[in-house]
């Protein structure tokens, strides 16, 4: 069976979303062109190094460039998308690995991210031999996301992600944990269950 590729070249959207209540947030990617969604779930960190990571590979586009690049400084306020995920959210893949790329010919970014995919492997050759068979197999390969956004949408989408992250419990203000409704047993207080 050939790898089934999700592309938006370019999406309408595409964002950093939660389903829950915080503390018992699922993570997903979303991608919308016209009547096309694709929804991948992934980790809260890995939402955050992506945000992370795509923000430093636009300030270095920036850099390199002088500033000539089509990548703002900030998030302009016509891309800027606080809208809540497109429903229903049906998960098509949960994420694996990521990898990002800057396209200079196209000036966009590219976001790709492939599904988890479990190897069976008994020693860590067998896993790296593995591991290289995947990543060299375009054709068979696990499904993926393949975003390519401009500058304005990739800032956005990295501001978004970033709100996302930290819309979450706040931390407790003794050991920096997450709080949880129904109380947090604190490191520094000796484990005394505390109120939020």
């Amino acid at each position: 069976m050939s790898r089934q590729v999700f592309l938006y070249d370019p999406p309408d959207r595409f964002v950093a979303g939660t389903v829950g209540l915080p503390g018992r947030r699922t993570f997903f990617l979303q991608a919308t062109a016209g009547s096309r969604v694709t929804s991948v779930a992934l980790e809260k960190t890995q939402v955050a190094a992506l945000a992370e990571r795509m923000d430093e590979l636009l300030d270095e586009v920036v850099r390199r460039s002088g500033g000539s690049a089509a990548v703002p400084a900030v998030t302009p306020t016509e891309v800027a998308d606080s809208g809540p995920l497109d429903t229903p959210v049906e998960e098509e893949f949960r994420v694996g690995t990521m990898a990002l790329a800057w396209d200079g010919e196209e000036q966009r970014m590219i976001v790709e991210a492939q599904a988890l995919v479990e190897l069976d492997a008994e020693t860590d050759e067998d896993l790296a031999e593995a591991e290289e068979r995947l990543l060299q197999d375009d054709e068979n390969g696990p499904p993926m996301l393949r975003v390519r956004l401009t500058g304005a949408q990739a800032r956005a989408f990295a501001k978004r992600a970033l709100d996302v992250v930290n819309a979450g419990r706040p931390p407790c203000p003794l050991c920096s944990l997450p709080l949880d409704p129904e109380g947090h047993v604190c490191p520094r207080q000796n484990g005394y269950r505390r109120g939020a």
